[in-house]
């Protein structure tokens, strides 16, 4: 995880501030993920743009596309003061950065289709936060007033039930990230970030007891097999 989420961490005070949770995944600690986490070089990279309400929120999952996808980044929101870093790698040229947002007819001019830049690796921006955050975000961040929008092509519904979901087509961040990881034609690191997603989802609603752990043998085993050819420089 970048330096931008691991500056001193404010109490969390809300329900379950007061369980004891696992320093890394944040997770309560009987129920930490750490030893599920893998890493995958993917074709892409993510920088996240993290509302302020949801830097401390354990249930946030922009976290998982930062234990997951090599390179990507977080940074915490600003209307109008932009950490210099993020405003720095917009200006670079060595990256081919997108907005992920979704289509509207008022900036339709900035909607673009996907295509390859050889020497300059995808960049997805995700807004980060609710939807009601993150049109906010989109609609009064000057500064990204520059950036192609990209608009996720999927038919994927959410399986995030951590939190109430205005409607089934509203992804999570991490499944934003996986369906763009898709989109580009990077089926197998979506299939890691989906599994990582999987294990975070199933084990957070143990540990709440709001149901049973259900069967994760498939993305346990696509993890361990992941880790396994990583450690051995596969």
């Amino acid at each position: 995880m970048t330096a931008n989420l691991t500056h001193p961490r404010k109490p969390f005070v809300a329900r379950g501030s007061n369980i004891a949770r696992c320093d890394s995944c944040l997770m309560p600690a009987h129920r930490c993920i750490c030893e599920y986490r893998v890493q995958v070089q993917a074709q892409a990279r993510f920088w996240l743009l993290t509302h302020r309400k949801e830097v401390y929120k354990p249930t946030n999952t922009g976290r998982l596309i930062l234990d997951t996808i090599a390179g990507s980044e977080a940074f915490e929101w600003s209307r109008t003061e932009p950490e210099d870093r993020f405003l720095a790698l917009l200006d670079s040229a060595d990256f081919d950065p997108y907005i992920v947002f979704p289509s509207a007819p008022d900036y339709a001019d900035r909607m673009v289709q996907f295509e390859a830049k050889p020497g300059r690796p995808p960049v997805f921006m995700i807004l980060d936060g609710t939807w009601r955050q993150a049109r906010r975000m989109f609609r009064h961040s000057r500064y990204l007033d520059r950036i192609p929008v990209i608009e996720p092509r999927t038919e994927r519904e959410t399986r995030y039930d951590l939190r109430t979901q205005v409607a089934s087509h509203h992804l999570c961040t991490a499944e934003v990230a996986a369906a763009m990881l898709e989109q580009i034609g990077d089926q197998a690191s979506a299939n890691v970030l989906d599994a990582y997603f999987d294990v975070f989802n199933e084990y957070y609603h143990a540990s709440r007891r709001t149901r049973p752990l259900r069967d994760l043998q498939a993305p346990k085993e696509l993890l361990a097999l992941h880790r396994r050819d990583t450690s051995v420089g596969v």
